[in-house]
This record gives C-alpha cells, sequence and structure tokens, in this order.
C-alpha cells in the first residue's frame, strides 16, 4: 500500500525563544520486507542555524538542528512517500512461555535489535509490581508467547479507557495504569511494562496511523494522528511481532513506522530544549493519504 504523509507541528511561544535544540524522529523508517520510504524531506521555519541528520543506536532517522535566534514561533513540516508491504499473518511457532527463558540465554549478540535490550527497565519504563501481577492474571506458563502477547493486549484494551485529557506526555506509566485511562502512549508503555514483567522482550513504535473516516464521510483533512504501539520478541523461529493495545489489534497495511526504541524516550517525535519564559501552545496536524 503506498500512502503520502504530511505532517504539521507548530509551536507558538509566549515569549520569544532565544535559542533551542532539537531532535526529530519523523522520518518515516525503511524496513527491509515491512515499509520502504520513497521520498522524504522535513522543512522547518524559521530555517535553523544549523542542521544535522544521523540514524541512532536503533537506527532510527534523527534530524538534529539549532537555532541560536530569536523566535516566538516553530514549524516542523513533513512530506513523504512510504510502500508499506503487506505481509499475511504467521503461523503461530513461538515457543510456550515456560521455554522462552532458554531460548533468549542462547543469543549472545548485542545488536540494536537484539532482544537484550527490551528486557530490563528502561528510562521511561521502571517496573513495578502492579504489571507483573496483572500480567499473570491473563497467561499462563503453557501458553506461546504469542498467544500470550495478545491475551495482554486485548485485556488492557477491554480495562483501559481511552482519554486524551487523562494524562500527558510525562505522565508515568504506573501512573496512567492505576488510573485506566489514557492515550496511545499510556496503552503502549503499561503493555511493555506487562511483557517485560513476566520476561517477553518488548519495545516502543511511534509511526503513523491511517484512519478510515465512517461510512458516507469524507476524510476530514489532518484528522489522521501519530499514533505508538508495542513490538515484542516471540522466540526464535518467530522473531518481532507488533501489535497494537489501543485497537487491540495486530499491526498491518495501515501502521507506518517512524521510530523504534525501548521506550517512549528512544522514539519521541520531537526532543529538545529551549530558552524562553511563559506559556506555549502546539498544534499538530496528520494527513495519511492512501495511493
Amino acid at each position: 500500500m503506498l500512502y503520502d504523509l504530511n505532517l504539521e507541528i507548530t509551536y507558538d511561544y509566549a515569549s520569544p525563544a532565544n535559542s533551542g535544540r532539537h531532535a526529530l524522529r519523523l522520518l518515516p523508517a525503511t524496513l527491509p520486507g515491512e515499509q520502504r520510504l520513497v521520498s522524504g524531506n522535513i522543512r522547518l521555519t524559521p530555517g535553523p542555524s544549523e542542521r544535522r541528520d544521523r540514524n541512532d543506536f536503533f537506527g532510527n532517522a534523527v534530524t538534529d538542528v539549532v537555532f541560536r535566534k530569536s523566535h516566538s514561533e516553530l514549524c516542523f513540516k513533513l512530506k513523504a512517500r512510504v510502500d508499506r508491504i503487506t505481509t499475511p499473518d504467521e503461523f503461530d511457532i513461538s515457543p510456550p512461555l515456560h521455554a522462552l527463558p532458554r531460548e533468549l540465554a542462547n543469543i549472545q549478540a548485542l545488536h540494536p535489535d537484539e532482544p537484550v535490550h527490551f528486557l530490563a527497565p528502561s528510562p521511561r519504563l521502571p517496573l513495578a509490581p502492579a504489571f507483573a501481577v496483572y500480567a499473570e492474571e491473563h497467561v499462563d506458563a503453557g501458553m506461546s508467547v504469542v498467544s500470550a502477547v495478545e491475551a495482554i493486549g486485548k485485556a488492557l484494551h477491554k480495562d483501559m479507557a481511552f482519554d486524551v485529557d487523562a494524562t500527558t506526555v510525562d505522565t508515568p506509566a504506573l501512573e496512567a495504569f492505576e488510573r485506566r485511562h489514557g492515550v496511545c502512549q499510556d496503552f503502549s508503555h503499561i503493555m511493555i511494562a506487562c511483557l517485560r514483567s513476566i520476561g517477553i522482550p518488548a519495545g516502543y513504535v511511534s509511526g503513523f496511523l491511517r484512519t478510515i473516516p465512517p461510512k458516507g464521510q469524507p476524510r476530514l483533512e489532518g484528522a489522521d494522528a501519530m499514533h505508538a504501539w508495542v513490538r515484542a520478541w516471540c522466540g526464535i523461529e518467530i522473531g518481532w511481532i507488533e501489535y497494537d493495545p489501543t485497537n487491540a489489534l495486530r499491526v498491518g497495511q495501515d501502521h507506518i513506522v517512524v521510530a523504534r526504541g525501548r521506550d517512549y524516550g528512544d522514539a519521541a517525535p520531537v526532543k529538545g530544549v529551549l530558552r524562553t519564559a511563559g506559556s506555549q501552545t502546539t498544534d499538530h496536524k496528520v494527513d495519511v493519504i492512501p495511493r
């Protein structure tokens, strides 16, 4: 499936920002057998004093920008075309959950995509007993790892309420879990914590999700959204799978990957610092248009 993507993120500052540094993870990834970036560019207004494009440890495309001149507004615009490759559902050849530690013990490599990086607590995801208790209520040792991943994802979808006003980008996962309210970032962080608590390596995926309007209704410009979901390592034979707990489904051709990491901190679309005073407002528009 071929998609055209348009993203615009605008910041308005109550007082001019005298300087700023930002790391942008906005450009869709090229992933062999999954997704291909056909073309893409990021434009910034005002133009930065410095710009550098690189790949981080996990292979994500990062654009580093520096602003040294005073500015009251900052706008990031992405235009891209992506070919999302349709793959059939795989047979579940993952091992029983109780056998996963043995498979993990046989992996000695430390490449960025290896499961060893996704088992332990990470900067935004300290583990807590509540996650393990919840996960253990919904799985048993004889289940396949894939079945366990799906069981926890479906349980969270049932027990959590999607609520855009319940949390902020900095809300701890445990707090969102205790409230049982949150957004896709919270759903994903909670699911990752639950999976790691029972020994399943799990990571965070940032990207775009194509939304389909109700029958007979036009697609609204800017109504699509950046999204987040989970990837889980399910054994040597099957490797990584991706699951969207916000929507209780395996990730497919409507999900477009931008960045992967241990948690939101590794895949945040915009991260940085600036020198200013007072409040700021943000406007976020996304279009995901199938071709």
